[in-house]
């Protein structure tokens, strides 16, 4: 396995002083967020998708520092019904992939609203009152399935092989049967972006989750949640409080083992493995009361400590 993080977890850094660190910390390369959520600091998306020179120069500056491009990561609502923008954004990025010879784009199923007429997204997330299945079937065969057949038309003429989905709360695709049925419904192209840390939240086991998505896994986000009892036995997991006001939440996004310790991360990477997935671990470091910069660090020496760096070579002797 590979390791790497997500760019923006270094954010308020400049690029090549972004790239300095990640080659200082000796991961293997960094996945560049370009749009949606992301206010893409540290390229130029329009430029890598339609300039030649553009996407040299950002090539060399990692082969400079002996570092991958992983993928390039289009997070937010692609299918957003008062902002088209995120759509367009993920356009974009899969032509600029393509044109930097990635062949793996991460992104989110998007969420579309719930009726034609909505502008704001609508996540259903209980079978009750009846209206609730109109609004998936709304959402699924009026917006979901069209939109992503022709993303998907897109990302083949750009060589783009892999788009990776995170499985995330307020998005159509959130967890294992989404997922299968989006990619059953599109084909291979679509797969998993693996990110623990929301499956946690919402009451899946990442571990079990591994192993049920087998060959769709595409991608791994190495995020850590921490659960908070004393609050959640109060309020459950359904949490829409202040991201900020860590204690009063039943869960928050943490640097790698404090939300679950080193032997878990080393059972989830060696699930990964069963599962058949060798490929990029990519820290996302979202814990708001640690420093970015030593989280980051921190991550890394956990993920050094438990992640499979050298191909399997066992054999059966011939006995």
């Amino acid at each position: 396995m590979k390791i790497g993080f997500v760019s923006d977890s270094l954010g308020g850094m400049a690029f090549e002083d972004m790239l300095d660190t990640a080659q200082r910390l000796g991961v293997d390369g960094v996945e560049m967020n370009t749009c949606g959520w992301s206010t893409g600091p540290h390229l130029d998306l329009e430029a890598l998708a339609t300039s030649r020179q553009a996407r040299q120069a950002f090539s060399e500056a990692f082969e400079r520092r002996g570092l991958e491009i992983i993928a390039l990561n289009a997070n937010g609502n692609p299918v957003h019904p008062g902002d088209p923008a995120q759509g367009e954004g993920l356009r974009r990025t899969i032509v600029a992939a393509g044109e930097l010879g990635l062949k793996t784009v991460c992104t989110m199923s998007g969420l579309p609203g719930g009726t034609a007429s909505d502008a704001m997204p609508n996540w259903v997330v209980s079978s009750w009152p009846p209206e609730t299945r109109a609004i998936l079937d709304y959402q699924w065969n009026e917006v979901l399935i069209p939109f992503w057949t022709d993303i998907a038309r897109l990302a083949a003429d750009c060589g783009v092989e892999r788009i990776a989905l995170e499985l995330h709360g307020n998005q159509c695709v959130y967890n294992l049967p989404t997922l299968r049925r989006l990619r059953e419904a599109i084909g291979p192209v679509i797969g998993a972006n693996l990110d623990p840390s929301h499956l946690f939240w919402m009451g899946a086991d990442p571990l079990l989750a591994a192993d049920g998505l087998g060959e769709a896994i595409y991608h791994v986000h190495a995020k850590d949640t921490m659960l908070n009892p004393p609050v959640q036995a109060g309020t459950s997991l359904l949490e829409n409080g202040g991201l900020t006001d860590i204690p009063a939440r039943s869960w928050s996004y943490v640097t790698l083992g404090i939300g679950h310790d080193e032997t878990w991360w080393r059972q989830f990477c060696y699930r990964l493995k069963m599962a058949g997935y060798d490929g990029w671990l990519s820290i996302e470091h979202e814990d708001i009361l640690l420093n970015s910069l030593e989280g980051l660090e921190r991550s890394v020496r956990l993920l050094d400590a438990v992640a499979p760096r050298q191909p399997a070579d066992f054999a059966l002797q011939a006995i």
